[in-house]
C-alpha cells in the first residue's frame, strides 16, 4: 500500500505544479484552490508512504514522478521544446524511478 500512496502523491505533485503555471502567481482563484488541494493530498499521502518507506527513497521517487509528470505535460500544454537531450534525461529519470523501487527495502 504504501507504494501505491506514493505513485498517487507523485501524481498530484506532478498536478498541484501544472496548477501553479494556471494560477498565474496565485491570481486566478479557481486554479489556486486546485493547487493548494492537490498539494496538500499529495504531502498526506507521501507522508503516509514514508511511514513504511526509507524517507531518501519515498522523497526521491516522489520528486522523480511530479518532475517527469510535470515535464511530459509541460510538452503537451504548453509546448516547451522537445529535444533529443531532454528526452534522453527524462527517459533517465525515469530510470531511476524506476531503480530506486525496484531496490527499495520495502
Amino acid at each position: 500500500m504504501p507504494w501505491i500512496y506514493l505513485g498517487i502523491a507523485g501524481l498530484l505533485e506532478t498536478c498541484w505544479a501544472i496548477g501553479l503555471k494556471y494560477s498565474q502567481g496565485f491570481t486566478r482563484p479557481v486554479p489556486t484552490i486546485f493547487t493548494a488541494v492537490t498539494l496538500i493530498l499529495s504531502m498526506v499521502l507521501l507522508a503516509r508512504a514514508a511511514d513504511s518507506l526509507p524517507i531518501g527513497t519515498a522523497y526521491a521517487v516522489w520528486v522523480g514522478i511530479g518532475a517527469f509528470g510535470a515535464a511530459v505535460l509541460g510538452i503537451v500544454l504548453f509546448h516547451e521544446p522537445v529535444t533529443p537531450l531532454r528526452v534522453f534525461f527524462m527517459v533517465m529519470l525515469l530510470g531511476a524511478i524506476v531503480g530506486l523501487k525496484a531496490t527499495a527495502s520495502a
